[in-house]
């Protein structure tokens, strides 16, 4: 594409707005310059073009035909260009897009924006969900919700939630499991049971936590590998085994009875924790500030109201960071 060969874009809108309005002060005062400043831009326009676009008169500013000529165009493509940043700013005040785990959206999330919508019915929301970091930056998503250890440069955050876990599975695979123990399920039963993601990272930190000794052999063996724990947690519920799932993201599963917690005093935690962010400039814009005290106020309630404070436990010794699949 050939290169554009454009007068300084300053000299064009001074002398746009001092020929639209006739008069020098008047484009002063819209541009937000002084009179002088209006003055010299145009009389650097007219030096470019080799002819001059006003006839100074007391009190008013007379186009001259070349002046007159240039007018209409200029104007027209200002408007244009006005027409573009105000179908942005539309959209952009209208539509809030949040970006998120897998496992957030599909267990918690998902179940609750409704009731954000319904109280901003002017704000349409779209939610997108992907265990990759997006540039926020660049417009990519409004706000993020992750899992992470926190301390994002250029970000603004907030934690919603320490990130626990512990083994749970469906109430059937428990009581089968227990039936053949012919006693309630322990800690140290975990190792010889059918899990899910055996070579995961946290199993050895669930152990470590509880005082189970756990045999290499038992964390390299075959078993059921899924990309992230919203899989993780329905293959459980599907009776395939032990899976290590945030007690927050599965209360409703476990009222409902399709999930069961053996062990509900037995949660590990490692710095890792679920947070809101987004960029420091985006703080104040309406449906950002909007959606972050909705997101604080729900958030708040969840983890007051989860049984026996699981994620409101301290992480015990030995703090690992270790990134799980969320």
């Amino acid at each position: 594409m050939p290169m554009r060969r454009l007068p300084p874009l300053a000299a064009i809108r001074a002398f746009e707005a001092a020929a639209r309005t006739e008069n020098f002060t008047a484009a002063a005062a819209e541009l937000g310059m002084t009179q002088a400043a209006v003055s010299y831009q145009v009389k650097s326009l007219e030096e470019r073009l080799g002819a001059p676009l006003f006839v100074r008169e007391k009190g008013r500013a007379r186009l001259t035909p070349l002046g007159a000529r240039l007018l209409p165009a200029l104007s027209s493509a200002f408007d244009s260009i006005e027409a573009a940043f105000a179908s942005h700013r539309e959209e952009d005040e209208t539509l809030l897009s949040v970006t998120t785990t897998h496992t957030f959206a599909n267990t918690w999330l998902a179940w609750r924006l409704g009731s954000f919508q319904m109280d901003h019915p002017d704000l349409a929301v779209r939610m997108t969900t992907s265990n990759e970091l997006c540039d926020l930056r660049s417009g990519d998503a409004d706000v993020a919700i992750r899992a992470g250890a926190g301390g994002w440069e250029g970000l603004e955050h907030h934690q919603l939630f320490t990130s626990s876990f512990t083994p749970m599975a469906s109430p059937e695979c428990l009581a089968e499991v227990e039936r053949k123990l012919g006693r309630k399920l322990e800690p140290r039963d975990i190792p010889n049971q059918n899990l899910i993601n055996p070579s995961d990272d946290w199993w050895q930190q669930w152990f470590s936590d509880n005082g189970v000794a756990a045999d290499e052999a038992v964390l390299r063996r075959p078993g059921i590998r899924l990309e992230n724990q919203a899989n993780e947690g329905h293959a459980a519920m599907a009776g395939q085994g032990f899976a290590l799932l945030t007690p927050l993201l599965w209360k409703g599963d476990v009222a409902a009875g399709r999930l069961a917690v053996p062990f509900p005093d037995r949660v590990s935690a490692r710095g890792w924790a679920y947070w809101l962010v987004y960029p420091k400039e985006r703080r104040m814009v309406p449906k950002v500030k909007r959606f972050r005290e909705w997101l604080l106020e729900e958030m708040e309630r969840a983890v007051e109201d989860l049984d026996g404070g699981w994620s409101r436990k301290e992480p015990g010794r030995g703090a690992m960071q270790i990134s799980r699949p969320s």
